[in-house]
């Protein structure tokens, strides 16, 4: 496990990485909600806001980034709305003390809801027109989503990490090992494009009266499906109701393989395991015991038994289908 940890970014440094690229800040860092990267907002002297992102170093190389940017200006070349990185003397990725860094514009705006049917249908068309410009063409560099990595690698990450009780060991890794058995076996011949990735409520804003993407760190190949499945939620009728509005409003944009509803289940299971898989990874890092005390209480493993055994069942339902 990586004992990287950001402890000697210092305010004077992420300071002086900023005038290195001639911005210079007007007002104190403000520091936002991320784990993985170290995001800053300031005021410069320009009298624009702006925010900073340091990259975990070793999880991305320069050219997967660079390819997550160029796909950023790509969408914004086809008005599709999303924060693009600023550009200083035609580079958007900068280095300073052996980090990497980027500098994108401020923005502002409310939270999306995704209980409401109008606003879904507004999300559905703003998918489609992305996934209309990602499908022309693949991601070179970048991952994909793969049960290897969401599900074998996660499941080695959390044995290594000795956080589940051992008196909850033999409960916990029977059930992991059965949803991974059935996830492994319904997610296969996936076909792939350029996706967000990580397309849920708190990476799509309401900028004025249109709804905008915000953070394509996680962008890599997968299906189409992923970028619209976490914005089910309720009970299955709910989410068949969602499901119509998203897809319905998607076509419009662009073409829907409904083959790849039946994906849908199989995705939410690896979100799970990759999910505590990344918890474990982290764990040295002193952000994540300090900010998720309770992955380390047998109360949370034993919720997850619980939720794994639920997951399970619903791998084996028939998969959700669109309205007639």
């Amino acid at each position: 496990m990586s004992k990287f940890s950001f402890v000697d970014l210092t305010p004077d440094s992420i300071l002086d990485a900023v005038e290195s690229i001639g911005i210079y800040a007007e007002s104190g860092l403000l520091a936002l909600n991320s784990y993985e990267n170290r995001v800053y907002q300031f005021k410069a002297e320009d009298g624009h806001r702006y925010v900073v992102k340091f990259y975990r170093p070793e999880r991305w190389s320069k050219e997967q980034i660079l390819e997550e940017h160029a796909f950023a200006f790509e969408l914004a070349d086809a008005e599709v709305p999303v924060v693009a990185p600023v550009l200083k003397d035609g580079q958007s990725l900068f280095e300073h003390n052996g980090y990497l860094f980027a500098l994108f514009p401020s923005v502002g705006g409310r939270i999306f809801e995704v209980d409401n049917l109008d606003q879904l249908d507004v999300l559905g068309r703003l998918i489609g027109r992305m996934h209309q410009v990602a499908k022309a063409s693949p991601f070179k560099h970048r991952p994909v989503i793969s049960c290897e990595e969401y599900l074998q690698t996660a499941k080695v990450q959390l044995q290594a990490s000795n956080l589940v009780p051992m008196s909850l060991e033999n409960p916990f890794y029977t059930i992991l090992d059965l949803v991974i058995k059935e996830t492994t076996e319904q997610y296969k011949n996936v076909e792939t494009i350029r996706l967000h990735g990580d397309c849920h409520a708190g990476n799509i804003l309401w900028s004025g009266d249109a709804l905008m993407f915000v953070d394509l760190d996680d962008s890599r190949q997968g299906p189409a499906i992923q970028d619209l499945w976490m914005m089910l939620s309720g009970d299955r009728n709910n989410q068949l109701l969602q499901l119509d509005t998203l897809v319905a409003a998607y076509e419009e944009f662009c073409d829907f393989d409904h083959s790849q509803l039946k994906l849908i289940e199989p995705l939410r299971a690896m979100r799970m395991v990759h999910y505590m898989g990344w918890l474990a990874k982290r764990w040295d890092d002193p952000a994540f015991p300090r900010n998720f005390s309770w992955f380390a209480e047998d109360k949370y493993w034993e919720q997850q038994i619980l939720a794994l055994k639920e997951q399970l069942a619903a791998l084996q339902e028939a998969p959700l289908k669109l309205l007639p």
